[in-house]
């Protein structure tokens, strides 16, 4: 049984009459699910990944204390915390009164504040810059059992992914960082007999690559541990992940390196490909780095459109 579905199953079997008999006036105001940090929030749960933080659990996400105050939350902890201690074969973690830093009684403002540093909706632009992916891929992933006022649920909407602008900044950043890495700096440290700084090079492609793929599929960029497994699951160049790979994970003797030079360039072929599909660039060569202009003259917003181009580069 994954991870998400153990938890789910454990709210229904008692988290949900829990609420329904000692809280009924309060059910329907508070939302109810799995998000945030660990595999299982992402469908990436196995028995590896089980050595730590996983057990049957859930969120009870809790509106401002105008609605819920602290002594209903407290006595909402408390009959968290009294729940089943197992629940299908695997043990509850032990939790103090006041219940898990991850599961249990959490405020919605506090959640979002810990994943994106605001505590609902980002309105400001430019804020979308500082908020790292990995963060927003934590506020926006795993599943809400439950949400009537669909309140905790609507703020996720609206997190659902980057504005266009914010995309097309991010993605002109990556593609001119994969053509300095990849098409400019590999070779040349070669050329030198760098080895180490070829890897290096040839390592920094690969990362501001999956960047860019995932920004084409408009989806975070999850925790750098979990990024092949997630980029294997995409719509858009899942096929990438082996060649990626093999740059990653072999030398540069000169057979190999003669290789990976020709990999890099098919990459970017297929990247520029996938450009040119969603109409983000006019383009017309396999230079990523006039790519990287062009998506930049996409933004709409002029001060962003002017701010330079590596503004938005993590």
């Amino acid at each position: 049984m994954r991870g998400i579905e153990l938890c789910r199953g454990f709210y229904e079997a008692f988290g949900a009459p829990m609420l329904h008999e000692q809280f009924p006036q309060y059910e329907e105001v508070i939302a109810v699910g799995l998000a945030g940090a660990g595999s299982e929030c992402f469908g990436y749960d196995d028995e590896v990944s089980r050595d730590h933080d996983f057990e049957p659990a859930f969120c009870l996400f809790l509106p401002d204390e105008d609605v819920i105050d602290r002594r209903t939350a407290f006595l909402l902890e408390r009959a968290y915390a009294r729940l089943p201690k197992e629940f299908g074969g695997v043990a509850r973690l032990r939790v103090s009164p006041v219940g898990g830093s991850r599961h249990g009684v959490l405020r919605m403002d506090d959640f979002f504040r810990e994943k994106t540093g605001h505590p609902g909706r980002i309105t400001d632009l430019t804020a979308w810059f500082s908020v790292p992916e990995q963060g927003l891929a934590e506020a926006t992933n795993g599943e809400v059992f439950r949400d009537d006022v669909g309140l905790f649920t609507s703020i996720r909407s609206a997190l659902r992914y980057f504005p266009s602008d914010v995309r097309n900044k991010k993605l002109a950043a990556r593609l001119l960082l994969m053509a300095q890495s990849g098409q400019y700096n590999y070779a040349r440290c070669l050329a030198h007999g760098e080895s180490a700084a070829a890897q290096l090079a040839a390592a920094e492609f690969v990362r501001h690559t999956l960047a860019v793929i995932f920004l084409l599929n408009e989806r975070y960029l999850p925790y750098y541990k979990w990024q092949f497994r997630a980029l294997r699951a995409l719509p858009l160049l899942p096929e990438l992940a082996q060649p990626l790979e093999f740059l990653l994970t072999t030398g540069n003797d000169a057979p190999l390196a003669e290789q990976k030079v020709g990999v890099i360039e098919d990459i970017a072929f297929r990247i520029i490909s996938a450009l040119q599909a969603q109409s983000l660039t006019d383009a017309v060569c396999g230079d990523l780095e006039k790519h990287a202009y062009s998506v930049n003259d996409r933004v709409a917003d002029s001060n962003l459109r002017n701010a330079h181009i590596l503004f938005a580069a993590e």
